[in-house]
């Protein structure tokens, strides 16, 4: 017979169990079965069962255990699990919707470059995620064939030299922090051994979802750098910021790095102004500055997370008079072909 208070005690102890171990066990660990998801969080309706299995089939299902322990029970619209969860409406054709939204086909120059802003330079040095996010604009990038591999670092080389305009390099994915210390600290030295390049921005949700990535090691890394390096998170909900979670972005903070968040704004997850509020609330108490607002990207299999402009504007309006300006992230969206972010707020037309 089922007991739920047996069951949610051993759920406990192997959630602590979890977070006592280091990042590379988490990720050797992520749970990839839509029905051992829906399992573990009491779950089983057939509909949401048959959808998550034919959408996982096209995109992975790719969640980390600490990352679920977060999500509430029994709670089918929970914020946290509607981010991961494979559904039937990703398989839906919906016309606006495509697989290279950003048309990064067009600017990726070399294997793992991408191009698109005059002082700016994206290395996408891995395919590898800790988690799949539904409405991630990259589900459909050919990561296989766009991976820099060590002798292409000449190239990439030549290719910065040639371009002097470039000072600030963007290390994306994938998530460049499932990569290990040692991989990360070969391509440190390299870019800072290129004195046009100032800063190193990384782009990563792994803190998030694994916040025992920010290991020592990582730190003294990024501490170390010549570069100056900006980490910026990705969390939607405050909801994905436990105190483990606050506690890991708290120290770096406090060894003077620049810890930055955006979002993208989805509907079901986080469409109100009080849950943005609160987010930003609860990053700044972590040290860590909302910075932008992401109007979803229109990638194949995501339509069902996207919201009316006029809904948009009026969220972001409340969320303006909520706040202090310092806390307020930027609401953009990103065109393609664009040589910068499109500020969005009052363009009820977008």
């Amino acid at each position: 017979m089922f007991d739920p208070k047996l069951s949610q005690l051993v759920y406990g102890m192997i959630n602590y169990l979890y977070q006592e171990q280091n990042w590379q066990s988490q990720m050797s660990q992520l749970i990839t079965d839509p029905n051992e998801l829906l399992d573990i969080l009491q779950l089983v309706p057939e509909q949401l069962l048959s959808g998550a299995i034919l959408a996982s089939e096209q995109f992975k299902l790719r969640v980390p255990r600490a990352f679920v322990a977060k999500m509430q029970k029994s709670d089918p619209l929970d914020p946290l699990l509607l981010q991961v969860l494979p559904h039937h409406l990703e398989l839906e054709e919906h016309a606006g919707f495509v697989t290279d939204p950003l048309g990064e086909e067009a600017a990726n120059q070399l294997a793992g470059v991408l191009h698109k802003y005059k002082s700016r330079f994206l290395l996408t040095l891995t395919g590898a995620c800790a988690v799949h996010c539904r409405y991630c604009f990259r589900r459909h990038f050919p990561y296989q064939e766009n991976l820099p591999k060590n002798d292409d670092w000449q190239q990439i080389k030549s290719y910065l030299l040639d371009h002097p305009d470039i000072n600030e390099v963007i290390l994306s994915g994938g998530d460049p922090l499932t990569l290990s210390n040692r991989k990360l600290a070969v391509w440190l030295e390299r870019l800072a051994s290129l004195q046009q390049i100032k800063i190193l921005r990384i782009h990563s949700r792994v803190p998030i979802v694994i916040p025992e990535r920010i290991d020592e090691e990582l730190t003294y890394l990024l501490k170390n750098s010549r570069l100056r390096v900006i980490l910026v998170v990705h969390a939607n909900h405050a909801a994905e910021l436990d105190a483990t979670t606050c506690g890991k972005l708290a120290q770096l903070v406090q060894q003077q790095i620049l810890v930055l968040n955006q979002s993208v704004l989805l509907k079901g997850v986080n469409n109100s102004a009080e849950i943005l509020v609160e987010l930003s609330q609860r990053l700044f108490e972590a040290g860590v500055l909302p910075y932008y607002l992401h109007v979803l990207d229109k990638v194949k299999g995501a339509h069902h997370f996207d919201l009316q402009a006029n809904t948009i504007d009026q969220i972001y309006t409340d969320l303006l008079a909520n706040l202090p300006g310092y806390l307020v992230p930027k609401l953009v969206r990103e065109i393609a072909g664009e040589k910068n972010k499109t500020p969005l707020f009052g363009a009820v037309t977008f």
